[in-house]
């Protein structure tokens, strides 16, 4: 017996997109109420802006042509497979590709209307507006306070570091944890521990933006958990844009989303950027909802 296996356009999109809602529709659902808000509200300022940008090691081309903007007091996850440019674009915005031997990069990233590509900015000004936590936890090798203390210390501040300590430690959901033994070395703590603390160095400098590449990747999920629960509280007076791997994690924290693939020439390119509900359940773009599907990646 001979089954007719065609399926016209309509009802295969119907099959895809239901697929898309049950691998992460119950993130979206559960969702905080103050999260389902903001994705009502357009009205949101951006706060930084990435226009055609390019970057370059040496000969090879890494990222070609992304354009995207960051809107303030929102979760940005830029999610896509392995080697398609995110981790590039994130060292961009804060200029750390600065720090790489053979690295250019050519385009704009508007901070507030300004350029930070330009001559004149100083990278370590943009640095401190705009913090950065790194896939692997790397606190200092030092007590817990000192890990706090010192970067508010050579941005000038002298007086009040008691204060600033325990408030970022709070904002870090950490202060109850280590309250009693400041003096200990941070590198003493438990993996997820060592994370929110270098969370908490780099909202002791009082940045806008806070930049996260994979920040929960090597943790368990129990620490995960808390980083994410995490990032929910601080948005409320941070901007944060965050690398993932994690569909499910970008689905459940992040406000909006941008997916990021590679051309035939292997370079990494924007594929579509939008609020992470419609990214998730209704992607414009088919290579969009190959990778959420899990089709590749």
């Amino acid at each position: 017996m001979i089954v007719d296996m065609t399926i016209d356009r309509a009802e295969l999109q119907d099959r895809q997109t239901e697929r898309v809602e049950v691998r992460v529709g119950d993130q979206l659902r559960d969702q905080p109420a103050d999260t389902q808000e903001r994705e009502k509200s357009s009205s949101a300022a951006t706060v930084l802006s990435v226009r055609n940008l390019n970057v370059f090691y040496g000969t090879f081309q890494a990222v070609a042509d992304v354009s995207f903007d960051v809107r303030e007091h929102r979760v940005t996850a830029l999610i896509g497979p392995s080697g398609c440019g995110k981790s590039t674009v994130l060292r961009s915005i804060n200029r750390m590709n600065d720090l790489v031997p053979g690295a250019r990069v050519e385009g704009g990233i508007f901070y507030h209307d300004v350029d930070l590509n330009q001559p004149k900015v100083d990278p370590v000004e943009v640095r401190r507006r705009i913090g950065m936590v790194f896939q692997k936890p790397n606190p200092f090798p030092k007590s817990i306070y000192e890990n706090i203390a010192w970067g508010a210390r050579i941005n000038g501040t002298r007086q009040g570091l008691d204060e600033l300590v325990e408030r970022s430690l709070r904002q870090a959901a950490l202060w109850d944890e280590v309250k009693d033994k400041l003096k200990e070395n941070g590198l003493a703590l438990s993996g997820g521990q060592q994370q929110r603390l270098c969370i908490a160095r780099t909202l002791a400098i009082n940045p806008e933006i806070i930049l996260m590449d994979e920040p929960a990747s090597s943790l368990d999920p129990i620490s995960t958990l808390k980083i994410e629960d995490l990032m929910r509280e601080l948005v409320k007076e941070y901007t944060i844009v965050i690398v993932t791997h994690n569909m499910q994690q970008a689905a459940r924290v992040s406000d909006q989303t941008v997916f990021f693939s590679l051309n035939e020439q292997r370079q990494g390119v924007l594929v579509e950027a939008g609020r992470t509900r419609q990214i998730f359940t209704n992607p414009r773009e088919q290579r969009t909802e190959d990778y959420i599907t899990g089709r590749f990646g």
